[in-house]
């Protein structure tokens, strides 16, 4: 019987990565503070082999073992990253603060919506482990979407977790029961939802899942400028649009989902809390100063960076290019664009195409320039491929967040306004009522 060619490929590709935030040392000689980890790595690793018939030599998982630190680890980190089965996350409170965790997570969640974009279904490729107790409120909004149900595994571990399982003695059977059991999920779900490999994404340049330690919600508003299939030039080919615009999948060749579907669940996964719209419908007087009068701009008061990911065929029709350009004139600085333009689309290209691109910086020249400006220029001047727009993405989201801190106005907390604190020179203290001549009073 012959095995496919990727069957045969994944036969080296390690079940699970182990995704753990490092314990720092707390003092000299305490030994190696993440040895439990290692433990737990070993033992997940052992039952793996018995469940499995990984051939000798084949890792059964990986495990950033020393600290960040020689010759080729980002390299290393990636591509295990990129071709791992299953990604098994150590929840702690540490884990959610790690800038490390959360780009290892970001890289391997990004893979699963890859994979959901190209119709492999809903991939469960996550299986987080608890580590130490967390609290559901503890969580990001970015992880919030995966299924947790620590409690139907007992109420010592949903309590203690598996640091607190191992470091009991009396408690070794149900850690045993309890690794067994992660060991034979990650098996199953390797077996049953695989997930395609990707191409290992740049370690230095991947995104946080997390937000920083002690930033509220972040915020930020999808707004899509594109075309319906009712709505297209009658030789546009129909099979990039839908009933809406929201249905824009220039990607079609390579994509069975929506863009803007896709580009909200990535920047969901930046722990963002996101709302979209569609350009067509939005209304004047929004307050995030995508539609809407002058007037009406400068009385707003921003809330949110925002994104404007705009199809050039929209310019086509010469309403919707006259309210882009009345927005162009306004838009402040933490509104960036991101312009698909696929270059498998044969339509994109030629004499239409450039003219396209020409109403195009025609229409948004102030938008356009100021996306030049950054790292991600790319974003504006054409986005070829599905690939290069997740790629891109996080930094633009990046961009327009950091320019919203810049520019958008600090505004005081609802409430009376208290006159700021002074120091005051010191005073001579007034006279006691009965004292004295001596002491000022009266004789």
């Amino acid at each position: 019987m012959n095995t496919p060619e990727r069957d045969r490929a994944s036969d080296n590709w390690p079940y699970f990565f182990l995704s753990y935030a490092h314990t720092p040392a707390w003092g000299s000689g305490g030994g190696d503070p993440d040895h439990w980890v290692h433990r737990l790595f070993t033992d997940l690793c052992d039952h793996i082999m018995a469940l499995t018939d990984l051939p000798a030599g084949v890792p059964a998982g990986f495990m950033d073992r020393e600290m960040r630190s020689g010759d080729g680890w980002p390299e290393k980190l990636s591509e295990n990253l990129a071709t791992c089965r299953v990604f098994v996350p150590l929840f702690s409170p540490r884990y959610f603060t790690s800038e490390s965790c959360g780009r290892e997570w970001f890289a391997f969640n990004e893979r699963i919506l890859r994979a959901r974009s190209t119709g492999s279904g809903d991939v469960p490729a996550i299986v987080p482990a608890l580590w130490t107790h967390v609290d559901y409120a503890q969580l990001p909004d970015s992880v919030r979407h995966i299924h947790i149900d620590h409690a139907a595994l007992g109420d010592r571990y949903a309590a203690n977790g598996i640091y607190g399982l191992i470091k009991l003695n009396r408690l070794h059977d149900e850690y045993e029961e309890i690794v067994l059991g992660l060991a034979q999920r990650i098996v199953r779900v390797a077996h049953e939802s695989p997930l395609p490999p990707s191409r290992p994404r740049p370690y230095e340049s991947t995104p946080s899942a997390f937000k920083p330690r002690g930033e509220g919600p972040r915020r930020i508003h999808l707004t899509i400028a594109a075309p319906t299939r009712h709505t297209i030039p009658e030789h546009r080919d129909v099979r990039p649009y839908g009933e809406d615009a929201q249905d824009w999948n220039p990607y079609h060749s390579e994509s069975t989902r929506p863009l803007p579907a896709l580009a909200e669940e990535l920047i969901r996964s930046l722990d963002y809390r996101i709302t979209v719209s569609s350009f067509d419908d939005d209304e004047p007087g929004d307050e995030d100063g995508f539609i809407g009068s002058t007037a009406d701009q400068e009385k707003a008061t921003p809330t949110r960076p925002g994104i404007l990911l705009v199809d050039r065929w929209a310019l086509a029709d010469e309403e919707r290019r006259r309210r882009l350009k009345a927005f162009d004139t306004r838009a402040r600085p933490w509104i960036s664009a991101v312009v698909p333009w696929n270059r498998a689309d044969v339509q994109c290209h030629g004499a239409e195409g450039q003219k396209l691109t020409a109403e195009l910086e025609r229409t948004l020249p102030l938008i356009l320039d100021r996306g030049r400006r950054t790292d991600c220029r790319i974003a504006v001047n054409g986005v070829p491929t599905l690939k290069a727009f997740t790629d891109v993405l996080p930094a633009v989201v990046a961009n327009a967040t950091r320019q919203y801190l810049k520019h958008a106005a600090a505004n005081p907390p609802a409430g009376p306004h208290l006159p700021r604190p002074r120091l005051v020179g010191p005073t001579h203290p007034q006279p006691y009522p009965d004292a004295g001549p001596d002491h000022g009073g009266e004789a």
